[in-house]
């Protein structure tokens, strides 16, 4: 942990980004603290108002409202709650699925390669935005349908990933001299293949989350996913996209809070891919 934080504060960008993602958790988990109004109030006589700095603003509504009065900033900090939520849940859920598989087609080969790996090409043969689409235009909205169909899109890279290095790893020599001492496949699979392939599949999973984060937002955008009454960043891209030109910070100001999740995940994604890849560390 010394040398991953020596390492962390050498990257000024990678250390802002964990400085965001930190500050976005908090929001996320104090929600009712921090949200001055409550998010799903309505009052159609404040309705379209701008940002407190804008002409005709108010302190009352910091960042303005919607076309329906509701406060952006509250919901802003409660669709914080959405988006972290669904894009963690799904990327321990497929992560750990596709993992697994990865680990048992790697190590024990034939047919149970074949069929795994023929799994995956066939997930990975539709694209995973029009298939979480069709699904959710099928099941409808929830929020557990949106993890369900999301998790069902991550699964499979992490399932080629965790094959590809548990294939490198099992062609070792440690790994021929505890076949040779005896030792049985799972205590192998638990102290000498997992530890050795987990580095790569957590770099899969820090850019898979900003992956689900956005198809969240893609799916609420398109009013598909978590139900219309739940704040989240996507949802309130869409609703304010028909007063773009008379009421901007409806969509931008959210727009502006997923560009920076999103960035900052991709960022500390990137850095981490350096930090356990040894030749690209100075």
């Amino acid at each position: 942990m010394n040398d991953f934080w020596r390492q962390l504060k050498k990257s000024p960008v990678a250390l802002g980004a964990v400085i965001v993602l930190f500050g976005l958790v908090f929001m996320a988990l104090v929600a009712p603290l921090l949200a001055p109004l409550d998010p799903e109030a309505i009052d159609i006589r404040v309705r379209l108002t701008p940002p407190a700095w804008s002409e005709g603003g108010t302190s009352a509504h910091l960042l303005g409202t919607d076309n329906v009065g509701r406060d952006v900033l509250s919901r802003i900090i409660y669709g914080a709650r959405v988006s972290l939520l669904v894009g963690v849940l799904t990327v321990l859920t497929g992560g750990v699925i596709g993992s697994l598989l990865g680990l048992l087609a790697g190590y024990y080969r034939g047919w149970v390669e074949t069929v795994i790996m023929r799994l995956v090409d066939i997930q990975l043969a539709f694209p995973s935005i029009l298939l979480a689409v069709a699904i959710m235009a099928i099941v409808g909205p929830s929020m557990i349908n949106v993890i369900f169909v999301l998790s069902l899109a991550t699964w499979a890279p992490f399932c080629r990933v965790a094959r590809g290095q548990t294939l490198q790893v099992c062609n070792q020599e440690y790994i021929t001299a505890a076949h040779a001492l005896g030792l049985k496949n799972l205590p192998i699979i638990a102290r000498h293949v997992i530890p050795n392939i987990i580095n790569p599949l957590i770099v899969v999973a820090s850019f898979a989350l900003a992956t689900n984060i956005i198809n969240e937002a893609s799916l609420s955008f398109l009013g598909v996913g978590v139900p219309p009454d739940t704040p989240t960043w996507g949802g309130m891209l869409g609703e304010g996209r028909n007063y773009l030109r008379i009421a901007w910070w409806v969509s931008t100001l959210p727009g502006i809070a997923l560009m920076l999740c999103v960035y900052s995940v991709n960022m500390l994604g990137d850095w981490l891919r350096d930090y356990y890849d040894p030749r690209l560390i100075d």
